[in-house]
């Protein structure tokens, strides 16, 4: 078997994970599934020093206490 050596380019996948194409695929997600959660969930995004963050987050009480039982943001990720 032939041996293959993948070298990436930091620079490239750095420009990438911060491009305005994967804030828009990711952002996407999380407002689909804060819609899906329906009320006390909040969807925000900023871009941090590496990579463009997404997240979804329960706000209310209620909204954590079901959060906490049945993980219902992972299941909205799906």
């Amino acid at each position: 078997m032939s041996k293959v050596t993948i070298k990436l380019n930091r620079a490239g996948v750095r420009r990438l994970l911060q491009s305005p194409e994967m804030e828009n695929a990711l952002t996407g997600i999380a407002f689909a599934a804060q819609n899906r959660l329906g009320e006390g969930y909040k969807a925000s995004y900023y871009t941090a020093s590496t990579r463009v963050v997404a997240k979804v987050s329960a706000e209310s009480p209620a909204a954590r206490k079901e959060n906490a039982d049945t993980n219902s943001i992972l299941k909205a990720l799906k």
